[in-house]
């Protein structure tokens, strides 16, 4: 696995944002700031077939805006938001239903785009799993491919349209 590397001097413009919360960072230890940033990739180191290293790739923080007090909430229902979408779990029934995790729902905080977001995050994994499992079988015949696939895409279907198609979406 790539092993992630922050480098420690920030681009101009990143420190620039920095700067005016200088005073502040410094009057009230261990205080947290909310930003946004960018970041960029700057190096990478391959080892060699034979070493025992992990590759690595070095990231800088090339663009930061950080967010005034009263912005410090959109900021983290956004990181919410994005830790939602990124670690959404659940189950899937033969029917096609979904089940979130407990864990889940509660990130949700009943929001229904939160929701279906973690649904359709579930659904997607949950398939993927499914492809990659049926292309670990070997030596498939072509109609064993094409049943495979249509499962994957009659999932996806049922993921997209709960409810067959009466939606009008489609």
């Amino acid at each position: 696995m790539t092993v992630i590397k922050l480098d420690t001097k920030p681009a101009t413009n990143a420190a620039l944002a920095l700067e005016r919360h200088a005073q502040r960072l410094y009057a009230r230890p261990g205080v947290r700031i909310v930003g946004v940033c960018e970041l960029a990739h700057v190096e990478r180191t391959q080892p060699a077939p034979d070493e025992d290293k992990e590759p690595t790739v070095k990231l800088r923080v090339v663009h930061l805006e950080v967010a005034n007090p009263e912005q410090e909430d959109s900021l983290r229902q956004a990181m919410e938001a994005l830790y939602l979408h990124r670690s959404a779990q659940g189950t899937l029934g033969e029917d096609g239903d979904i089940e979130l995790s407990e864990r889940t729902i509660k990130l949700t905080s009943g929001l229904l785009h939160a929701v279906e977001a973690a649904r359709r995050r579930t659904a997607v994994a949950h398939w993927a799993s499914y492809a990659r499992r049926a292309l670990g079988v070997p030596n498939l015949a072509t109609s064993e491919i094409r049943h495979e696939l249509d499962a994957v895409a009659t999932g996806l279907e049922m993921v997209l349209s709960p409810d067959g198609g009466e939606s009008g979406e489609g």
